[in-house]
C-alpha cells in the first residue's frame, strides 16, 4: 500500500485515537499525542494541511516500531487495503 498523499493532522489524530492516542497538548503549529499504558508512547504531529510525505512516512514508521508491526500493516489498519 502506497502512504496516503492528502492526509492532513486532524485526519491522522482521528485516525491514531482508533490505536488509543490522544491529543495530550499542542504547542505553537505541533500537536502531541499520547498513548497510555505501561510505557507512554509520545509522537508529534505538526500542524500542515496535508502533512508532508516523509513526515507522515516517519510517524508511521515510529508508530509501526512501537507496536512492532510492519509499516504497511499499520496503514492496512488505518487506511484499509
Amino acid at each position: 500500500m502506497k502512504t496516503p498523499r492528502d492526509i492532513d493532522e486532524d485526519d491522522l489524530a482521528k485516525k491514531l485515537g482508533a490505536f488509543g492516542y490522544r491529543i495530550s497538548r499542542q504547542t505553537g503549529s505541533h500537536i502531541r499525542l499520547t498513548l497510555g499504558g505501561n510505557e507512554e508512547h509520545h509522537i508529534t504531529i505538526p500542524n500542515h494541511s496535508p502533512l508532508k510525505i516523509g513526515t507522515l512516512n516517519n510517524i508511521l514508521g515510529d508508530i509501526a516500531d512501537y507496536f512492532g508491526i510492519s509499516k504497511v500493516e499499520l496503514m492496512d489498519k488505518l487506511w484499509g487495503s
